[in-house]
């Protein structure tokens, strides 16, 4: 795993911008297309943004969320909410190639199944995303993979509903496509992360961010989230 420490977490998003207008060009230029999961968060909206004074391959790029609240579709704690509006655009990302997770739909199973068989049309069976990235809560839970939750052991599904999460249901990629991604980008920043970043740094598989693939991972995490990272990470 490799730990890339910034001073504050605007420097930490623009460099994980940086990292990732990089990775996904080499990825068009290896495979013709490029393919990215996003999650949602604070830092990540502040990556998203630094994007668009990057040369990214635009046509060849295709979109995925990570995980999704099951609130009403303009509710503003969206992910896909903000993510079309900070990269769906002429000259940027085609509204086709950005496919949004449905938790609005009545029944969250029918709209994880549906949302399965929108990656395999497009990343195959099983999914392999080239870059996947990833968020970090204070309770060192990622995607919505969180303490203690029955999505946590589920191995058989690539989207999955977890249990009521900081008031709403959640769908979410599972682990198996998380882990099975040719790479992990994290973004960590803030005080409260501290404990969190020490236990996913160590790969300590008592808590959901532990038990995420460490090699090919690049986390970017700003000095504040990062006062207590051994050296040798």
């Amino acid at each position: 795993m490799d730990l890339r420490v910034f001073e504050t977490a605007d420097e930490a998003a623009a460099a994980a911008a940086k990292w990732l207008s990089a990775s996904l060009g080499e990825s068009a230029r290896q495979r013709g297309e490029a393919t990215l999961a996003l999650s949602g968060g604070r830092t990540p909206w502040r990556m998203l943004e630094g994007l668009g004074h990057d040369d990214l391959p635009w046509p060849q790029l295709r979109v995925f969320q990570v995980d999704e609240r099951a609130v009403p579709p303009d509710d503003q704690r969206r992910n896909g909410r903000r993510i079309m509006q900070l990269l769906v655009r002429a000259g940027r990302l085609d509204r086709t190639r950005f496919h949004a997770m449905a938790a609005e739909n009545d029944s969250l199973d029918a709209a994880a199944a549906a949302y399965a068989e929108v990656l395999a049309t497009y990343l195959g069976t099983p999914p392999v995303l080239d870059v996947v990235q990833l968020g970090l809560g204070a309770d060192a839970h990622t995607a919505s993979l969180v303490p203690d939750d029955a999505l946590l052991s589920v191995k058989d599904r690539t989207v999955g509903v977890c249990g009521v999460y900081q008031g709403t249901h959640r769908l979410s990629l599972t682990f198996p496509v998380l882990n099975a991604a040719r790479a992990r980008l994290w973004l960590v920043t803030g005080a409260d992360k501290v404990t969190a970043l020490s236990a996913l740094l160590a790969g300590d598989e008592r808590v959901p961010c532990g038990r995420v693939r460490r090699d090919a991972s690049v986390v970017f995490a700003d000095a504040a989230a990062a006062a207590m990272a051994p050296e040798s990470a």
